[in-house]
């Protein structure tokens, strides 16, 4: 075992005590990180060549500053994303939700399909939409400032138009045109804050996180913004927390103009989002 690989051991042992979820992941990404190789690469990294570096970084991940803002990039599908303090991290379990949205989008009989990405962030679901559906026009929607210079990093040179305003009043011009509404807003219940992992609750926008007190507050009023942006026969998918399952169905009903609510499992198979069609006239 050379001097990094050793080290590496160190800092899984340090980061689990910490309390970090994927602590060998993250000790073996900070070393790829802060010495420019690929983590199956770690074994080739010479004695000569570790770099002390490294323990600083294990230390900022100890104290639970989240990997991406480390390392500054996060990886989401077939994406790497510039990441950090101002803007939400992506998370695994919402490459489920946009697989979804691309067979969704992949199965309708529309050449050059519409989708709007609302509260888009890091442009995450907007970018890979746009780079797995080749001929899609997508409209990704960020209302936070501080979020918004990262984004503007992310979707230059790719497909998606940015715009800059609220989910909830943006885009009126495409009005009933939309094929796809897609969306991993706040959903988290104020009353829920002292449980959030410290990633999160410390480093994450609250604007990203925190809807109300149910945590549906947000989710509501896209429903309506859902319903006014989509053609009839029109698709929505919206990302909840898993404790939330059969909750946001009810919001997208049929007396408010929707077919075929329903959840969805995650890769853990807990509920994680929930999709329904506008219905026909």
């Amino acid at each position: 075992m050379n001097l990094l690989l050793a080290e590496v051991a160190q800092a899984t042992q340090r980061l689990a005590d910490a309390g970090v979820p994927s602590p060998r992941f993250d000790a073996e990404e900070l070393a790829a990180f802060v010495h420019g190789v690929k983590r199956g690469e770690l074994h080739n990294v010479k004695d000569a060549d570790f770099d002390a570096r490294y323990w600083e970084a294990v230390a900022r991940r100890e104290a639970r500053e989240p990997l991406q803002h480390i390392t500054g990039r996060a990886f989401f599908r077939y994406l790497e994303l510039q990441v950090g303090p101002g803007v939400f991290v992506p998370r695994p379990e919402t490459e489920s939700v946009v697989g979804w949205a691309i067979d969704a989008v992949r199965a309708m009989d529309v050449v050059e399909p519409l989708i709007v990405d609302l509260c888009t962030g890091s442009g995450a679901i907007a970018l890979a939409l746009a780079q797995e559906v080749p001929r899609s026009r997508v409209h990704a929607v960020e209302l936070s400032e501080d979020a918004l210079a990262w984004t503007r990093k992310n979707v230059e040179g790719s497909r998606v138009t940015l715009h800059e305003g609220d989910a909830l009043t943006s885009l009126p011009e495409l009005d009933g045109q939309v094929d796809l509404v897609v969306s991993n807003p706040p959903y988290i219940p104020l009353t829920e804050w002292e449980y959030v992992a410290p990633e999160a609750r410390d480093h994450d926008p609250e604007m990203a996180l925190f809807s109300g007190e149910d945590g549906l507050d947000f989710i509501r009023g896209l429903e309506r913004t859902a319903h006014r942006l989509l053609r009839p026969g029109g698709l929505v998918v919206v990302e909840h927390a898993d404790t939330q399952g059969g909750q946001v169905p009810w919001i997208f009903n049929e007396e408010a103009g929707w077919v075929d609510a329903a959840d969805h499992p995650d890769l853990n198979n807990r509920p994680r989002f929930a999709t329904a069609r506008k219905a026909m006239p």
